[in-house]
């Protein structure tokens, strides 16, 4: 889009009390967001059929605003921009109800990205829950989706490192200006999803991370997405939200199941009765949106199973399963020394087959 169109589009989106909604109408009456800002207040006014008070906020924000000031503040941060006009608009999300029609974002959006999958759940998530987000990220990024999520604390985070482990794409969405970084721990893990892929936002910069922007955010996160995986998430989770989101636009959902005694899991098992479908990995996934496993995850997995291994540690390879096991019953099991038994299990970490969690517990990945 031309610079001079684009910094109408990027003020009348500043204006807080101009949602898509309102949006849409001043483009469909005069035709272009150039002509609707200059056009007299008493008309947009009844374009817009506003109340005397929304009526005021909106024109006080407008007076406030200078056009070319807002263009320069994109170049300043060196923010990219996308308007529901533009070309590379992202397929998935023009179709919802009233798309935001600006997007701001540091990164890339590329076409493949319409083959994608959100994964989402709670920021309090438990190791069970952190471990699922990210494998099942990892082997849809492997298959070539693109992984969506909101980089919140939690599963979020799981599942954008999912992806970045694998050199696949993913696409964090912001519930605030893409000049903030939330939460400010994710910022060494923002810069490395920008390097491949995206962080998004249909806020104007400067918005903070403000509790009412979130279920918008949601919104998108599942706009983007053919379909939303809840990992782990409670009865009044953000996650059901972008459920409910994904319900509405068309898209598939579906959730994993977890451990019936926890409140972490109530939000999965609700979805799952009403119909979202348990998965359980990542090939569940791709047969509902009909998109083939590439050859590449199978042998990935063929030669990970077949690394060179020594005849002990192929012992206690077998032994380790996806549940954490101790390593006293590791020993116990393998009737090998504590000492040996340590040595081998260092060598199977660092050829990247277990991993070892608190309270010297270990599992396979």
């Amino acid at each position: 889009m031309k610079e001079n169109s684009l910094k109408y589009w990027l003020s009348w989106n500043k204006i807080s009390d101009i949602g898509p909604k309102r949006f849409y109408k001043l483009l469909e009456y005069f035709g272009s967001i150039d002509a609707a800002w200059q056009a007299k207040s008493g008309e947009i006014s009844k374009v817009l059929n506003l109340s005397s008070n929304i009526a005021t906020r909106i024109f006080e924000e407008k007076n406030n605003i200078i056009p070319e000031q807002e263009l320069d503040l994109i170049h300043k941060n060196k923010v990219n921009v996308l308007t529901i006009e533009d070309i590379l608009y992202p397929e998935n999300l023009k179709t919802i109800h009233y798309p935001p029609p600006v997007l701001y974002f540091h990164g890339t959006i590329v076409e493949s990205d319409k083959n994608s999958i959100s994964i989402v759940g709670t920021r309090k998530a438990t190791y069970y829950g952190k471990m699922v987000a990210e494998k099942l990220s990892k082997d849809l990024a492997l298959a070539g989706l693109t992984i969506i999520s909101g980089m919140a604390r939690g599963i979020d985070t799981a599942a954008h490192k999912g992806a970045l482990s694998v050199n696949g794409r993913t696409i964090a969405v912001l519930g605030c200006g893409v000049d903030h970084i939330y939460p400010p721990e994710n910022r060494r893990l923002a810069q490395e999803i920008q390097e491949s892929g995206a962080i998004i936002s249909e806020f104007p910069l400067s918005t903070l991370p403000e509790r009412q922007n979130f279920p918008r955010r949601n919104r998108i996160i599942s706009g983007l997405s053919l379909g939303t995986v809840v990992v782990e998430a409670a009865e009044k989770s953000g996650a059901l939200i972008t459920a409910d989101f994904a319900l509405e636009q068309g898209r598939e959902v579906f959730a994993i199941p977890g451990n019936i005694n926890s409140p972490l899991s109530n939000g999965a098992h609700n979805l799952i009765k009403q119909g979202a479908k348990l998965v359980d990995n990542c090939q569940d996934i791709l047969e509902e949106i009909h998109i083939a496993l590439p050859q590449k995850t199978a042998e990935n997995e063929m030669v990970k199973e077949n690394t060179s291994l020594t005849e002990e540690e192929k012992t206690i390879y077998q032994i380790i399963t996806k549940e954490p096991i101790q390593i006293d019953e590791i020993i116990g099991v393998s009737k090998l020394s504590a000492g040996k038994v340590s040595e081998v299990l260092l060598n199977l970490e660092l050829k990247d087959l277990i991993r070892e969690i608190e309270g010297k517990r270990f599992l396979k990945l």
